[in-house]
């Protein structure tokens, strides 16, 4: 026993696992400055939605890492894998039983009743010679990693898809409260047409028009309030609560969003989950072409008991009455017309292709965080051009209306005047948003925050 232990080590058959290489840039294509790659997969990420300023949200993110119901079926998963770990670790120690029986038999006529009465301790124990044993703990151990990861993962998703559903939401009052106002303002309009035409100073079809567009305002409202329901319903789901036991009160909008540190090394990519549980992936992979070699060896199982038996059960612990074994066996499959090569290979194969599923998580964890940095850039240009248009035309809107109420232009250039203006804030309004909902995505992208160096 003790020399097959020492012998076990030097005899593992799994290759040496080595973390794929992958081609990663120094520093990103859309963002200047950036700090060269270091490994940073182990850093606390911490609330990085607390960056946003909002109190209230703040409050539901926080809520989402104990309510959310895929979070925790990743949390119970992990919980698996983990339980997974200790039986696989199990496997490498002896194991041991206790049994006993009694038992009383007899015939007919004058034979008189015999006692069987019986106690055995045995164990079993298989050295693990060719290290498949560990082979299949380090496998067990690399997807419970993996499992850790998805966890992580899946509260990011969650985190990250209330935020942006948040604000949405926080994006529909404020559309709401612009809506509102367009309604009133339309309603005076109406109020004003319908006098001048009574007034014999303006056409029937300039009531209409006014109608018309009083009526589209109010049906652009009524959307915008279903809208707002759906996200406040999406928003209950990911709290793990019925739609209809939960209510968020409208509040103004706070459209803050974060700064990008200059300094951010692009290696924060490397704290990404979804990498991180690749990577594992390729480790419990490996793991199994030293499983599926180890049998190419000979098994090997050592056992021994001690046992007891007796008529009575007074002379059950009799020295006289004691039984012992030892025994060593090994076995070894001599033919079986190539399937131990069959299975290496299919191990090998499934280790080439996590490999190439780490390596297209890397690119695409890459090209999204590429894609983020340039619609941030993007967005916070269109945002001021939109604050610019949306002034403009609130300034024609007005002076359309006073020229139309002086009888120098047609109800037509104003009606064309309101609606630029609407649409040039509600465009507004929908870049703060995308702003926000780009700089959700790129804190996602970068496995769920960033910090500057020290």
């Amino acid at each position: 026993m003790a020399l097959a232990a020492s012998v076990a080590s030097g005899c593992a058959v799994a290759p040496t696992y080595q973390v794929p290489a992958v081609a990663q840039p120094d520093a990103y294509k859309e963002a200047q400055g950036w700090q060269p790659a270091a490994p940073a997969d182990t850093l606390e990420r911490g609330p990085w939605w607390t960056l946003f300023g909002d109190p209230v949200l703040n409050e539901l993110a926080a809520a989402v890492e104990v309510s959310n119901q895929n979070v925790a079926a990743a949390a119970a998963a992990y919980a698996q894998a983990r339980a997974l770990v200790s039986e696989q670790r199990a496997a490498l120690f002896p194991v041991v039983d206790l049994t006993g029986s009694a038992g009383r038999s007899g015939g007919g006529g004058n034979t008189k009743a015999a006692g069987q009465y019986r106690m055995n301790i045995g164990g079993s124990w298989e050295p693990d010679v060719w290290g498949k044993l560990r082979a299949g703990t380090d496998s067990a151990g690399a997807s419970a990693q993996a499992s850790a990861a998805d966890l992580a993962a899946a509260r990011l998703s969650a985190q990250g898809e209330l935020a942006a559903n948040y604000f949405a939401l926080r994006q529909a009052d404020a559309q709401l409260t612009l809506l509102a106002a367009t309604v009133d303002g339309d309603q005076r309009l109406l109020t004003i047409t319908t006098n001048r035409f009574n007034a014999g100073l303006a056409a029937k079809s300039d009531v209409l028009q006014a109608q018309t567009q009083l009526a589209s305002a109010r049906i652009d409202q009524s959307n915008a309030v279903r809208q707002r329901a759906q996200l406040e319903h999406a928003i209950a789901v990911l709290l793990g609560k019925p739609a209809g036991a939960f209510t968020l009160a409208p509040a103004p909008w706070n459209t803050t969003v974060p700064e990008i540190p200059a300094g951010l090394p692009s290696t924060l990519l490397q704290r990404r989950p979804d990498i991180a549980a690749a990577e594992r992936r390729v480790a419990a992979a490996n793991a199994q072409i030293g499983i599926a070699r180890a049998a190419y060896f000979p098994s090997v199982n050592l056992t021994a008991s001690y046992g007891v038996g007796a008529g009575q059960a007074a002379g059950l612990f009799s020295a006289t009455n004691s039984l012992w074994s030892l025994g060593l066996s090994a076995a070894e499959n001599l033919f079986n017309a190539g399937a131990t090569a069959a299975r290496v290979s299919g191990a090998e194969a499934g280790r080439d292709a996590a490999i190439a599923h780490y390596r297209q998580t890397v690119l695409a964890a890459f090209a999204d965080v590429e894609n983020q940095l340039a619609a941030s850039a993007a967005l916070a240009q269109q945002q001021e051009l939109r604050r610019t248009a949306s002034e403009a035309a609130d300034q024609v809107e007005a002076q359309m209306l006073n020229r139309y109420r002086a009888g120098q232009v047609a109800f037509t250039e104003v009606v064309t005047a309101q609606n630029t203006a609407l649409a040039a804030r509600r465009a507004l309004v929908q870049a703060q948003a995308d702003r926000q909902a780009t700089a959700i995505a790129l804190i996602q992208s970068l496995g769920g925050g960033w910090r500057q160096r020290e």
